[in-house]
């Protein structure tokens, strides 16, 4: 990231969620931002705009805010987990950064990054199940079902606010450590709709990081959440070290008292940064932007240190066979009361799917 891009980085984390005065001069576009979302929304609230119905239930796991939010582990927890009781998910995602996302294509762990956006290949890499990435979800997902027979059900990640695929099931993520930032829409504010639209939620998963965040404001944060969705918590778990260039494992106490370059290309660097601190380690952060392109020679060479990334920022650096890079993988935790709840409404909402469908076929 070069110095003009941390600054311009620096500057909005300060809007957004610091108490920078810049909101108020935005305030009138982030009103104006948030008068277009209301229309869009009411549009395909009252059939003015036509949703498309697919055959197979689609659960949508988004945010409403800009930025990470753990969305990525959590898609790759509920595929799993689906996979585990019986089904078949397919996997949908608007492949950002990817060349090729402008028409669905079809992903795999060994698709080009610069193809298929990081993401993409991540998920198709940790669940093994089908995805396909587009801008359109909707031919995103059409495709899918046409190319994987036997699918029973699609993830549509990070696609809360794609109206145009009708859903049975969604799903918003929430990060307990930044919350909503300033409460406003963009661009003076973090929020991609107003935090009212988690009142229509079926469901609102509270990630709690490593469990490093304040409980406090954990607490205020869930009182602060509208409506009745069932509330689920997420914390995020090191489960594996390993070295990009020959797949060696090491365990992340490995790199304790050890200085580090830490690299990260997500929606929150500081907390992967804030991770390997408290595992001892000394961090020389690295933040980059949300799916940064990402090279080996792009990695910092001095000091001579090891290299510590993301797995998001690790498939885009396979041909680091000549680096000290490691990738540090987490994965979500859902507590096993909690992940019950999740996936029996899940699954009711996938039941309920079908028979508002045999009932649609009875009819004509």
């Amino acid at each position: 990231m070069n110095a003009w891009h941390r600054r311009a980085a620096h500057a909005v984390e300060r809007v957004w969620y610091g108490g920078s005065a810049w909101r108020w001069a935005l305030w009138p576009l982030s009103a104006l931002f948030r008068g277009l979302v209301a229309l869009r929304a009411r549009s395909y609230r009252t059939g003015a705009t036509r949703s498309v119905s697919l055959p197979v239930p689609v659960v949508v796991v988004g945010n409403v805010t800009v930025g990470g939010t753990g969305k990525t582990p959590f898609v790759i927890w509920l595929a799993r987990e689906l996979v585990a009781r019986g089904h078949a998910p397919g996997i949908v995602t608007r492949g950002y950064r990817g060349r090729a996302a402008g028409s669905p294509l079809r992903v795999t762990a060994a698709s080009s990054t610069d193809d298929a956006g990081d993401e993409p290949v991540l998920l198709a890499a940790r669940t093994s199940r089908p995805v396909v990435a587009a801008v359109d979800r909707v031919a995103a997902a059409e495709a899918l079902l046409a190319d994987v027979p036997g699918v029973d059900v699609l993830l549509s990640d990070d696609g809360l606010q794609h109206y145009r695929l009708a859903r049975a099931f969604e799903i918003a993520v929430v990060d307990a450590a930044r919350g909503f930032g300033n409460g406003l829409c963009l661009p003076a504010g973090p929020l991609r709709e107003p935090v009212a639209r988690l009142a229509k939620v079926d469901a609102v998963v509270v990630n709690e990081g490593s469990g490093d965040d304040d409980a406090a404001e954990r607490r205020s944060l869930l009182r602060g959440i509208p409506g009745d969705a069932l509330r689920v918590s997420m914390k995020l778990a090191v489960t594996r070290v390993y070295r990009v260039a020959d797949g060696v494992e090491a365990s992340l106490d490995a790199f304790a008292g050890r200085t580090v370059h830490a690299v990260a290309g997500i929606g929150h660097p500081e907390r992967f940064f804030r991770m390997l601190e408290r595992a001892g380690i000394v961090v020389l952060r690295h933040p980059l932007p949300d799916h940064a392109r990402l090279r080996a020679e792009d990695l910092p060479r001095e000091p001579a240190v090891p290299v510590l990334t993301t797995e998001k920022d690790a498939v885009k650096l396979r041909g680091a066979t000549t680096h000290d890079v490691w990738c540090v993988a987490v994965d979500a935790v859902v507590d096993a009361a909690d992940a019950e709840r999740l996936l029996e409404a899940i699954e009711a909402a996938m039941l309920a799917h079908a028979h508002a469908g045999a009932d649609h076929r009875a009819r004509q």
